[in-house]
C-alpha cells in the first residue's frame, strides 16, 4: 500500500476523512464519502485516516476536531473542513477548489 505522501502528493484530488470509531458524526460521514466518490467515478480519491491511530498525521495538519475533511492535490492543501457535509457540498468543493 502506498504511504500517506505518497497519495497526497498524487495529481489527483485526494479527500481525507480524518476520523474516530468512538464518534458520532464520523460514523454519519462514511456512506456519504462512499456516495461522493461513486458519483465523482474515480476523479478523487477518498481515504480514512484514523486519528487514534495516526495521532501525528492529525497534529500535523492541525485537526481539532472530527470530523475534518482535507482535499489534497499534488501535496497542497486546497481545502479543510470540519463537521458533516452533504454529498452534493462536498462534490462541489471538490470540482471548485480542484483541477477534475
Amino acid at each position: 500500500m502506498a504511504s500517506f505522501n505518497e497519495i497526497i502528493n498524487s495529481g489527483k484530488p485526494v479527500l481525507v476523512d480524518f476520523y474516530a470509531d468512538w464518534c458520532a458524526p464520523c460514523k454519519m460521514m462514511a456512506p456519504i464519502l462512499k456516495q461522493v466518490a461513486e458519483n465523482m467515478n474515480d476523479t478523487v480519491r477518498v481515504i480514512k485516516v484514523d486519528v487514534d491511530k495516526n495521532g501525528n498525521a492529525a497534529m500535523k495538519y492541525g485537526v481539532r476536531n472530527i470530523p475534518t475533511l482535507i482535499l489534497f492535490q499534488n501535496g497542497e492543501i486546497k481545502w479543510q473542513g470540519a463537521g458533516v457535509l452533504q454529498a452534493d457540498q462536498i462534490e462541489q468543493i471538490v470540482k471548485t477548489k480542484s483541477r477534475v
